[in-house]
């Protein structure tokens, strides 16, 4: 598997996400058919794997989550799965 920079080709997602959000930095990347958008703030950090004709594989959960994070086995990660997207949600450890 291999994680894509596609930053530059969503200027009007990463746009509206510095607008209306507390992030600091939105990233977005492809995986194959798989869109992961990465965005972080002072509080949290939040990833969305999103694949419009299938289901999210946990592989690439994993693989997104050790490529993209330095989050430990350990951290309260928040799983949250839709159909055919994935939303990882990490609160750091001083905002608690």
């Amino acid at each position: 598997m291999k994680l894509i920079d596609v930053t530059n080709s969503h200027p009007e997602l990463v746009r509206e996400q510095l607008a209306n959000t507390d992030a600091n930095f939105v990233k977005v990347y492809s995986l194959g058919q798989t869109t992961v958008i990465f965005t972080g703030a002072p509080t949290h950090e939040d990833i969305i794997l999103l694949n419009r004709n299938r289901r999210v594989k946990q592989n690439e959960i994993d693989f997104v989550r050790n490529k993209l994070t330095d989050w430990t086995e350990e951290v309260d990660v928040e799983v949250m799965p839709g159909h055919n997207f994935v939303e990882l949600s990490y609160i750091k450890k001083d905002a608690r």
